[in-house]
């Protein structure tokens, strides 16, 4: 067994022991899907930055960072923008919906036509996206690594869904956690190696082969400043709906979930600045990667960051960075399978088949449902593996185009947009399908070249570029604007769902605050149990001081190890002191069905 397989090994077990340490914690569904509510700021905060990360991070966009220079970054400063709306509005009014699930607050702006109906498409997309997330994963390590697909794929998914069914939604969230702090230690200790090998920042920028800017093959620049504009109101939407709540559900309260926001916007401000050093500085150097990686064909520049640590990083760190795109992707994977057994769960065996179901049966189907999700992602995996002529990206692409971004819509405009009859979501859905499929499938490049009066032909960047922005803007004009008019059909609704749309608003409207000195005793456990796990991990990164490297590479670990352990021993110190005359049993638990304000 390698060094590197082996370090990938000792960081699955990290995983799953997370999961049996945070077991206790999940005493009922509540607990189960969102943390009971009770999930600190630095948590969800780092769950909410690490579920917009992918193996792809490491190979997609660091191959565009390498080809384009810094347009690749202008996506994550999209989602940066979008958590800074989150920490302004969004955060703590996702929190105050008091929901288990993000569908339960469709059913309540909504009602039960478009929870089911929401409820089966956000499955069935979040299930495409976490086996094409798994796949993609196995397919760069087999290239790269060597590493056997089908083994990859059934023990990453293996691992994902051991931890998250022994300890549910706080395992999940404890995990990405861990995951962010090895990610930002690896990340960091390679973006200063390749600003110290390049001489700083502004030879990689001088050196680099092409526009650093804007890139290649650009035509028309304008092209490229719509799409940039374009990614950013893309991104700050996606980011800023119900359906991209459910990382807020689990904050202890309002302030929580705001200022959890706010550590995702630095930590997304920041990142895409160490991210693609190493991408940038092998552009600038002239690293002929296509003749390192033929077995990529075109795609060799997805191999830059990679390539940037063979030849640049001491032994045993190649491990490390392996261990970090398996993070970056089981975020993703076990997000999408803990969201979906509890929208399952929670919106549709609960209500439909065994409204009647007691707790204790209902936690035993929550595993079982969990188990079954992990499965079906796993042999998703799998058979899209089996598939050579299908296109991974392309896949991702039409999937989120056809079905995610119509979904979105109106759960965004449903916090604003109050006199909507109840068919305006799910016939906006429809309307939104229907547009993402003309510009996917019908729309071509002829097209807009002679509507637009084009001299020079497209190019395939240029076009794709394109077909974003043209995308949102007939998404805003068309599907947004079908949304609004449906407020001309609105008379009024039946009296209980005017009841549940007043909840709703009323809700999102009134803050939610624990007393200080609340959950005290669950609180310290968060920071003990995740503490413990980071500082052993910490030792363990500085252990491999011992591996046969020149002084230099021996001062890398230490110092990422050192970071690591750091981390961790200031949660395991930050516990604080139970009030004397506080019981944290006797706190009241907003198990999402009333409107219970502490003060």
């Amino acid at each position: 067994m390698d060094l590197n397989t082996l370090i990938v090994i000792v960081y699955f077990i990290f995983l799953i022991v997370i999961g049996w340490a945070f077991r206790n914690l999940a005493t009922n569904t509540s607990d189960y899907f969102r943390g009971g509510g009770n999930v600190l700021w630095w948590m969800v905060g780092a769950s909410a930055f690490m579920t917009q990360f992918s193996s792809w991070t490491f190979t997609g966009a660091a191959g565009k960072a390498y080809t384009d220079g810094l347009a690749v970054a202008f996506i994550f400063v999209g989602n940066s923008i979008g958590f800074f709306f989150n920490y302004l509005y969004f955060a703590p009014r996702f929190r105050q919906m008091r929901v288990v699930t993000v569908v339960e607050a469709l059913r309540l702006r909504f009602g039960n036509k478009n929870e089911q109906i929401f409820a089966w498409v956000n499955m069935f997309t979040t299930l495409i996206s976490a086996g094409i997330a798994l796949n993609g994963l196995a397919i760069i390590t087999s290239t790269i690594f060597d590493f056997d697909m089908e083994t990859t794929i059934i023990a990453t998914g293996l691992v994902v869904l051991i931890m998250s069914v022994t300890g549910g939604a706080w395992a999940v969230i404890a995990s990405d956690f861990m995951q962010m702090i090895v990610i930002m230690a690896v990340t960091i200790a390679c973006a200063a190696v390749g600003i110290y090998q390049a001489g700083g920042i502004m030879p990689i920028v001088d050196n680099f082969p092409t526009d650093f800017v804007s890139g290649t093959e650009l035509n028309y620049m304008s092209i490229f400043y719509i799409w940039a504009f374009s990614i950013f109101l893309k991104q700050i939407g996606l980011t800023n709906n119900i359906l991209y709540s459910y990382r807020y559900l689990t904050a202890k309260d309002s302030e929580h979930a705001r200022k959890g926001a706010l550590l995702a916007c630095i930590l997304m401000t920041l990142g895409p600045i160490i991210w693609f050093i190493p991408s940038w500085f092998m552009a600038s150097s002239g690293v002929d990667l296509a003749a390192m990686y033929p077995e990529l064909g075109a795609k060799y520049s997805e191999a830059a960051y990679l390539a940037f640590v063979k030849i640049y990083m001491p032994a045993g760190m190649i491990g490390l960075l392996i261990a970090a795109m398996f993070a970056a992707t089981m975020s993703s994977i076990d997000s999408g399978l803990n969201r979906n057994a509890g929208i399952f769960v929670k919106n549709f065996v609960q209500p439909i088949i065994a409204p009647n179901i007691s707790e204790k049966k209902l936690m035993l189907v929550s595993r079982i449902a969990t188990i079954a999700f992990g499965t079906l992602i796993i042999g998703l995996a799998l058979f899209l593996n089996s598939l050579k002529e299908l296109s991974l990206f392309d896949a991702m692409l039409y999937m989120s185009a056809l079905l995610g971004f119509p979904q979105m819509l109106p759960s965004f405009l449903g916090f604003f947009v109050r006199k909507t009859p109840d068919w305006a979501a799910w016939a906006t859905f429809l309307v939104g399908a229907c547009v993402s499929y003309v510009i996917a499938v019908v729309l071509q490049p002829a097209h807009v070249e002679q509507l637009l009066g084009l001299t020079n032909e497209l190019t395939k960047r240029e076009w794709t570029d394109l077909v974003v922005s043209i995308s949102l803007i007939s998404h805003i004009v068309i599907t947004g604007g079908f949304f609004c008019l449906t407020t001309l059909f609105y008379k009024g609704l039946p009296e209980k769902r005017e009841e549940s749309v007043e909840r709703f608003f009323t809700n999102i409207n009134t803050p939610l605050v624990k007393e200080k000195g609340s959950h005290v005793h669950l609180d310290n456990r968060q920071r003990i149990l995740l503490g413990r796990m980071i500082a052993i991990a910490g030792i363990l990164v500085m252990a491999m001081m011992a591996l046969p490297n020149p002084l230099w590479g021996r001062l890398v670990f230490l110092i990422c190890g050192a970071f690591v352990f750091a981390v961790g021993f200031m949660l395991f110190s930050a516990t604080e002191v139970a009030l004397p005359d506080h019981d944290d049993d006797n706190d009241d638990i907003d198990d999402g069905s009333d409107l219970s304000v502490k003060s």
